[in-house]
């Protein structure tokens, strides 16, 4: 079987502010990040991961950096890039901003995926092109464990691909930042092994 560690980047100012990055906002990790992004690595770091997969927004590569280091194989793969929000990425955490995204939650509860704000992308436009990075995934049979790290609305997205599951129920994965679902692919189908787990978190102090 193998083995597939998908993790949430860590924590950035604009997460700690309850403000949307999206695909378009290349954001750093803040202290708090870092120290997560730490946390999950000296818990996993004697993993023997043959491949590192990230988005091509930084703070996905800073949250997995010290595996880079250590010499691991590295590919950005643009697929798992988060949902473009269009015209709300960067904006105040205003009550007209927690409208509009309340109203576009609703458009998704109701069904309608295609929807998205002016100049953003739709959850249907992210599950097509997280299709690429499923099939790679599928096919390097010789890529025995891998650890992908990428964002919290993409990665709702892709265990909806992977699992077969409709995007009705994206709202069932939890995604803290940095959390990790340990994934299974064999006899080509993907299963989880593990679920939202947050161990590496357990007794972290910030600051």
């Amino acid at each position: 079987m193998k083995s597939i560690y998908i993790i949430r980047h860590g924590e950035t100012e604009l997460n700690k502010q309850g403000i949307v990055q999206g695909r378009g906002i290349n954001s750093d990790l803040n202290d708090t990040g870092r120290a997560q992004a730490e946390a999950f690595y000296q818990r996993y770091k004697d993993i023997r991961f043959d491949k590192v997969y990230t988005s091509d927004l930084k703070r996905t590569w800073q949250t997995v950096q010290k595996f880079i280091d250590s010499g691991l194989p590295w590919e950005k793969l643009s697929g798992l890039d988060e949902l473009a929000w269009g015209v709300w990425e960067g904006q105040p955490n205003s009550e007209k901003a927690r409208e509009a995204f309340r109203n576009m939650l609703e458009s998704w509860e109701n069904g309608d995926y295609t929807a998205h704000f002016d100049g953003g992308e739709s959850v249907q436009d992210v599950y097509e092109r997280l299709k690429h990075p499923m099939e790679v995934l599928s096919t390097r049979p010789e890529e025995k464990t891998v650890l992908l790290c990428m964002h919290g609305r993409a990665m709702r997205v892709f265990l909806c691909l992977l699992l077969g599951k409709p995007l009705s129920e994206m709202t069932e994965f939890p995604h803290q930042n940095t959390v990790l679902y340990k994934m299974g692919f064999e006899d080509g189908k993907f299963s989880v092994l593990e679920f939202n787990s947050a161990v590496h978190l357990d007794g972290l102090v910030i600051g």
